[in-house]
């Protein structure tokens, strides 16, 4: 007797092209590329310039070149972002013609007093649901929102376990096109995992609390959810996020030492390589999702933080 065929396993790494890769970048791709290829699976990479007034002139070249010299092969051509606003425009279109979308004329000032979610983030008050107040028509930009309405999100976790997110309570009717005209990341991640037929989704754990926005999305679109593995971020000494902000040491040239680095942060079983060849057959061989730490942040390895 023969059953439905499984879906082959499709990972992704998505960086953005605001700075050079760092650890806490390493991290995510090491996860996301062994989680797939321990499956049989594809990997691909995807650059995420949705925010094109953030994105670096050279950054994107200088993060393909250091995920080659790291020994990242993806197995389709990069996609961009940058170059899907129309791919966008079909869904918030579809989303419109459900009644699912309107006009938002508040300012992120306007917004300051709203009240704040567990996660830090404002809560949407729904000032421009009913349509736009009058004192707000004349404005010329405007966002669109998806509505939430009462929807409670739930979803179990590969590696954080059961999550649940009343939408309505916790983030409001949320921004997927912005004032100025370009997609929002939710909406552009949604269009592009369903696109990539993305079937599992391995990144740092502060995305944990966008993934129930993601799922609202692609049930709205009607599109496949992804399974999600949010792996523990790297934090500095004073508990921030590794990040081209908090001024994260760029990946040296030499990749054994970071991959290994990388490798033991995700708790795998201990490797010591001579090559990178040797490196990665090790990886994809001994890939563990049961070893990984079940928290969201582990202090970074000193080698990784800025002098």
């Amino acid at each position: 007797m023969s059953g439905a065929a499984r879906a082959p396993t499709v990972g992704r790494f998505a960086p953005s092209p605001t700075g050079p890769l760092h650890f806490g970048s390493l991290v995510a791709a090491l996860a996301s590329c062994c989680d797939a290829r321990a499956a049989g699976g594809r990997w691909l990479v995807r650059i995420e310039d949705v925010d094109e007034p953030r994105s670096v002139p050279g950054a994107e070249r200088g993060i393909l070149d250091t995920l080659v010299r790291y020994g990242f092969a993806a197995d389709e051509p990069v996609v961009r972002q940058s170059d899907r606003g129309a791919r966008y425009g079909s869904a918030l279109a579809a989303l419109d013609a459900l009644g699912l979308v309107y006009p938002c004329a508040c300012t992120r000032r306007e917004l300051d007093t709203a009240p704040l979610a567990p996660t830090g983030e404002r809560v949407y008050p729904g000032t421009c649901r009913h349509g736009i107040p009058a004192g707000r028509a004349s404005r010329a930009q405007r966002s669109i929102r998806l509505r939430v309405d009462d929807e409670v999100v739930e979803f179990v976790d590969r590696l954080q376990g059961p999550q649940r997110q009343d939408l309505a309570r916790d983030v409001g009717d949320f921004v997927v096109r912005r004032a100025d005209g370009l997609a929002a990341y939710q909406l552009a991640v949604v269009v592009d995992d369903a696109d990539q037929r993305v079937t599992h989704v391995v990144r740092g754990a502060d995305l944990l609390a966008s993934t129930p926005r993601q799922i609202h999305l692609q049930r709205a679109l009607r599109v496949p959810t992804p399974s999600y593995l949010h792996v523990p971020v790297a934090v500095n000494a004073s508990g921030g996020k590794l990040s081209k902000q908090t001024l994260a040491r760029a990946l040296p040239d030499d990749p054994l030492p970071a991959l290994v680095a990388a490798w033991r942060f995700l708790g795998q079983p201990d490797v010591e390589p001579a090559t990178l060849a040797e490196f990665w057959t090790h990886a994809i061989a001994a890939w563990s999702p049961a070893r990984l730490p079940p928290v969201k942040a582990l202090p970074a390895p000193r080698s990784a933080l800025a002098v």
